[in-house]
């Protein structure tokens, strides 16, 4: 059997892993120098089944992700802590030893819709390859506000949420841009429309790090019910074929059912940018056939 010490831990009770995760950290910073740096990431997008991918790859003989974590958001929030403290999170480099290698890698679904994270993906993990995971924007956006209401991020209803949108972020991708300690609640968790523009955040992942270093998979072909789009998946990352289970799905949150007039004006809201990506991915979405 391979090692799994890196991710065994990850199955202990919520409580029990908050009360650890002080010590695990302290003794990673001890010990950043020895640790690995990952092979691969998944981006995103938000509420598309990041945690599902992430829980079906840990799975993998030779897969394991950060201690005691997801995702360590280093890329989009945590930057300015520099690259010894983001290589704490992640196991020994001795450990990963053995057959079939163990290849490290994380899932922070913020590193799409953030402003710099590609570019500083590409300058600290050249080799990297990245997965992003694409959801009908409308149930993705409905689904990120009853995830953000859950968490207590946002106290407007969905509706409402939306109007606010654009004055909620304006000006926020600037700062973002120009100061690299400089971290946005509004947007990392009020962006409902605009992470759902996916062409835009591809068309700027492909200038930093190359269109061969992408995979990008339908939401609906990776829940299918069948392992084939997760098999995919592992071949572009040079992974072996997993165990032959489904993904499962996750962090699902209770809607309420979405009015069907605002369901088809956000639609609309979204057609030019589905056509656009569309055109980039070379196939048409799920959601649009």
């Amino acid at each position: 059997m391979p090692r799994r010490t890196a991710t065994l831990p990850r199955r202990l009770a919520a409580p029990v892993r908050r009360a650890v995760l002080p010590l695990v950290d302290a003794w990673g910073a001890v010990t950043a120098p020895a640790r690995a740096l990952p092979d691969f990431l998944v981006c995103g997008a938000q509420r598309s089944g990041t945690t599902s991918l992430f829980k079906s790859l840990c799975q993998n003989p030779a897969a394991t992700g950060p201690v005691l974590r997801k995702g360590v958001h280093y890329f989009d929030t945590g930057y300015h802590r520099g690259m010894s403290w983001y290589r704490s999170h992640f196991p020994l480099r001795a450990s990963l030893r053995g057959r079939p290698p163990l290849r490290a890698f994380e899932s922070s679904p913020y590193y799409l819709f953030h402003p710099m994270a590609a570019e500083r993906i590409s300058r600290d993990l050249p080799w990297a390859r990245v997965v992003v995971i694409l959801r009908d924007p409308v149930e993705r956006a409905y689904s990120a506000h009853a995830h953000e209401t859950a968490r207590g991020f946002e106290t407007e209803p969905f509706a409402r949420a939306v109007e606010l949108e654009e004055s909620r972020l304006a000006g926020e991708e600037e700062k973002l841009v120009a100061d690299p300690g400089y971290v946005s609640r509004s947007h990392q968790h009020y962006g409902y429309i605009a992470r759902g523009h996916y062409a835009d955040q591809l068309e700027r992942m492909e200038k930093h790090l190359g269109r061969d270093r992408m995979y990008v998979a339908d939401y609906a072909e990776l829940f299918d019910g069948t392992t084939r789009e997760l098999r995919r998946i592992e071949d572009f990352l040079g992974l072996p074929p997993g165990p032959d289970r489904v993904p499962g799905r996750h962090n699902a949150r209770e809607r309420t059912v979405m009015p069907e007039g605002l369901r088809a004006e956000l639609a609309a809201r979204f057609a030019e940018s589905d056509r656009r990506l569309a055109r980039w991915w070379g196939r048409t979405p799920s959601w649009c056939a």
